[in-house]
């Protein structure tokens, strides 16, 4: 095979390391096609002399190159140019311009496309600058200067002691008494969701849910053979004679409900309907999950069915990657002492344990009492911007359904059909969260769910107002 030994410009005297310098020339020439796939590198010591480097300097650079799939290493023979793959079309999003095509699938893609995230006014997280990204690196920091064992090795199935205990002081503040053993650390609320219906639930079982609800978990229960059937939200909680229908005719397994700030109409659950409500779950046997993940938006004072149970019939769930940060996927599961323990074992089958260097980072924030200063913050944002978002978005003729006191969404009915809305914005790369999406039918809906911390942007409402245009 032929080989190269072509010097490359190595500056010393610009404050880039040297090893940082070989990989960047290295894989810029391997990128622009100038070493060609197969051509063998100068040995490191050859490369070294050649460019007046040390031969660590060059070993550090070559194992990075290796790594990051530009050369390969062969035992013996040295290190040669890897044929490097085609970089990925981007697939057309399938919706621009088919409203047909839009599904939750779609919007995931989406949002994921758009990372990080610009101009989305139909995303589910506060936009990353309202985001205590210091107090998240600091935690880091702090956790890569302690003993490495301990960042090496399984964590438990239960989750990190240390949260869980301070997990324990944030649920007395929302008058739920759960000890450590009865809270179980999950990938965000998703996983628990997920290890919640595997466990209480066998194919061909009724999930009721909010309609509108939180999209993600349709698809989640189906995939396990579970029949989803909605259950119409009002301004104050569910539509309790029809939930009371729904429970005689279908004896559900399981009720899912956000209680407080429920997505996607930022309503709560008043205290007389979580009676109610609790009253039906004993009449009719069934498990109330209730979701509470926007609990930490909400100013205070909410009936929480968790609080008002004794989490008898009540399995709590919430986390932290919608008011701290979505990359740090730390949930948690609050039952009765039994249930934790099934779903502890549900959690260890699937998946072992959770990874506690998230949770360690969640930990150090919240028993800093930095958390609770953020989340000042963040409401206190959320309240100056929502005035103004809900005027921009009447002017333009959306009316709110209904009219939010807090939280991050506003529920519009727009008059048209959301699905051509949506696929009309995505041409200006404007992302909507059509109605259609977050219900259990996924029928057609002149209603859409808008984030109010993203409305924020004059250019967002200009491309709202040209997509409402037409």
């Amino acid at each position: 095979m032929p080989s190269t030994h072509a010097p490359m410009p190595l500056a010393r005297d610009s404050g880039e390391p040297l090893a940082d310098q070989i990989v960047r020339t290295v894989a810029a020439s391997i990128e622009e096609r100038v070493l060609r796939p197969g051509v063998r590198m100068p040995s490191i010591r050859r490369f070294a002399a050649t460019h007046g480097v040390s031969p660590f300097t060059v070993v550090a650079g070559y194992d990075r190159l290796v790594a990051q799939g530009y050369l390969d290493s062969r035992r013996g023979a040295g290190f040669f140019v890897r044929e490097r793959p085609q970089p990925a079309r981007h697939e057309a999003v399938p919706s621009r311009g088919n409203a047909d095509a839009l599904d939750v699938a779609w919007l995931i893609r989406s949002l994921f496309r758009q990372a990080p995230l610009q101009l989305s006014p139909g995303a589910g997280v506060l936009p990353a600058d309202w985001l205590d990204g210091a107090a998240v690196a600091n935690a880091l920091r702090e956790l890569s200067r302690q003993n490495s064992a301990a960042l090496l090795a399984y964590g438990t199935p239960h989750g990190f002691l240390p949260l869980r205990q301070q997990l324990q002081l944030k649920l007395a503040e929302r008058e739920i008494a759960a000890g450590p053993e009865q809270i179980v650390t999950t990938v965000g609320v998703t996983q628990a969701l997920d290890l919640v219906a595997r466990e209480f639930c066998r194919p061909g079982d009724t999930v009721l849910v909010d309609d509108p609800a939180w999209f993600l978990m349709f698809g989640s229960f189906a995939a396990l053979g579970l029949n989803v059937v909605g259950v119409r939200r009002l301004a104050d909680g569910p539509d309790m004679e029809q939930l009371a229908e729904l429970a005689a005719l279908h004896r559900p397994s399981l009720f899912v409900i956000n209680s407080v700030l429920q997505n996607p109409t930022s309503t709560s659950i008043s205290a007389a309907k979580a009676y109610q409500l609790l009253r039906l779950a004993e009449q009719f046997d069934f498990t109330v999950v209730e979701d509470d993940i926007y609990a930490d938006l909400h100013p205070g004072g909410a009936a929480r069915l968790a609080a008002l149970d004794g989490l008898k019939r009540v399995i709590y769930l919430s986390g932290f990657s919608k008011s701290m940060a979505p990359n740090l996927r730390v949930g948690f599961i609050a039952a009765s002492g039994e249930r934790a323990e099934r779903l502890a074992d549900r959690k260890m089958l699937s998946t072992l344990s959770t990874s506690d260097i998230g949770e360690r980072v969640v930990y150090k924030i919240l028993s800093e009492g930095l958390y609770r200063k953020h989340l000042d913050r963040v409401r206190g944002r959320l309240d100056a911007a929502r005035p103004r978002a809900l005027r921009q978005l009447e002017a333009l003729g959306l009316r709110p359904d209904p009219a939010p006191g807090a939280g991050l969404f506003v529920w519009v009915d727009a008059g048209v059909d959301t699905n051509l809305l949506a696929a009309r914005a995505l041409r200006d790369d404007l992302l909507l969260a059509p109605g259609s999406l977050f219900s259990p039918k996924q029928l057609a809906s002149t209603h859409m769910r808008l984030n109010v911390a993203a409305l924020q942007d004059a250019g967002t409402i200009r491309l709202l107002e040209r997509a409402l245009g037409g």
